[in-house]
């Protein structure tokens, strides 16, 4: 089974979108984000990553392996972005940092079937920041589908298919032939945009004219 054999053709602007469901500025931006897309109705090319292999690509090092003085000014700006963005937001998660594999399957699973997964990806994005809960529990990730209107229990029989582990490793290693260093990572019309606080950026390209950033190894 691949989740990416299914193509539709569309007349709408495409952005790909690189990300981890343990993604701290994922979550921040993510509400902005879909205001965004359904704005100037962009279709999303949902890309779920190994974020600990694009750190180690890219260079990047996990919060817990960085400077004390960096990890001191990302608490402040956690909680600088929850008051902008107006979300709430855990600190300091009991269960940051996870692997979310189980939920990155599942969530390529409901994109293979063709599923509306947007509230699925945010609720996933909750999981650590809002609900304080272990995303490496496939019950959690089961509840998290329910209630975003899938069959989490057949989500989850159906992401031990082999393949949608290739799939990840497709991707991941995708994000790192296209020097995607971090999450949240975006795309449109291969100009790269890195983090949330670039979602400005993108939209004021998406709505001028003007010819694309080359992005290239220097």
């Amino acid at each position: 089974m691949n989740p990416f054999r299914k193509t539709q053709l569309t007349t709408k602007r495409k952005i790909d979108f690189y990300f981890s469901f343990i993604s701290l500025y994922t979550y921040i931006g993510f509400e902005a984000f879909q205001t965004l897309v359904q704005k100037h109705d962009l279709e999303v090319a949902y890309k779920p990553i190994d974020l600990h292999a694009i750190f180690t690509a890219g260079g990047g090092l996990p919060v817990s392996k960085r400077p004390p003085q960096r990890q001191a000014y990302r608490f402040v700006e956690m909680q600088r972005w929850a008051i902008a963005r107006k979300i709430p937001l855990v600190l300091k998660p009991k269960h940051h940092p996870s692997n979310p594999e189980i939920g990155h399957r599942m969530l390529l699973a409901a994109i293979a079937n063709g599923q509306d997964i947007r509230q699925f990806v945010h609720n996933s994005l909750k999981i650590l920041w809002v609900d304080d809960l272990n995303i490496e529990d496939p019950e959690i990730m089961v509840a998290t589908a329910n209630r975003s209107g899938l069959d989490g229990y057949a989500l989850l029989e159906q992401s031990k298919d082999p393949s949608i582990q290739l799939d990840i490793d497709r991707l991941t290693q995708e994000g790192v032939d296209r020097q995607v260093f971090g999450t949240p990572f975006f795309f449109y019309k291969d100009e790269p945009f890195w983090g949330q606080d670039r979602l400005d950026m993108l939209e004021d390209f998406i709505v001028s004219d003007r010819k694309p950033i080359p992005f290239a190894a220097l």
